[in-house]
């Protein structure tokens, strides 16, 4: 099948379980704006695996695209669906999930990486592309927010975790920042 199928021609797009919205549906903007992340995730892996052939970080960047996709999923299901979404089998993200971000910033803090006042992105090229993920990071999670309440009790871990990603995606520029400096 061709992606190219005309059906959004009209400006109406396709949700999961063949639920048709308008192109800018809250939902839509949710699930594109972590779309965005993930690309951006993309870019600052390729920069993190440029910069070092044996890179932790761009192994911790694409398990956590893995995980967008998975919550990309779940967003792109309308709330009457989500049993379907289930029963389908689809992966939804939990508190480990969390849990696994959390332990990795606090690893990063430990090292003596700070979150303290702002940052001025662009000392390297991987500190550069980690900081516009997050930036796209926190602008996804607005989105999400945004579907309000009902969406978010849904899995509340959502939130959760793209608030945990965005934390450490600042350490982890910071953290580049720090290869530049030495």
């Amino acid at each position: 099948m061709s992606i190219v199928t005309q059906t959004g021609d009209l400006g109406t797009t396709g949700l999961l379980f063949n639920r048709r919205v308008p192109k800018s549906h809250p939902r839509v903007e949710a699930y594109g704006a972590c779309d965005e992340l993930n690309a951006a995730l993309g870019l600052a892996r390729a920069q993190l695996r440029a910069a070092s052939r044996r890179c932790v970080s761009a192994r911790l960047l694409k398990a956590a695209q893995k995980d967008l996709i998975a919550l990309m999923g779940e967003v792109a299901t309308l709330a009457a669906d989500r049993a379907r979404y289930l029963q389908a089998g689809h992966r939804v993200l939990g508190v480990e999930d969390v849990e696994r971000l959390t332990r990795e910033a606090h690893a990063l803090e430990a090292r003596g990486i700070r979150a303290s006042g702002w940052a001025i992105p662009g000392d390297n090229a991987a500190a550069a592309a980690l900081d516009l993920a997050r930036t796209v990071c926190r602008r996804a999670e607005r989105r999400v927010v945004a579907l309000g309440e009902k969406a978010r009790r849904a899995n509340p871990e959502v939130v959760r975790y793209l608030n945990r990603l965005g934390d450490l995606l600042w350490l982890m520029a910071r953290q580049a920042e720090r290869r530049t400096a030495r």
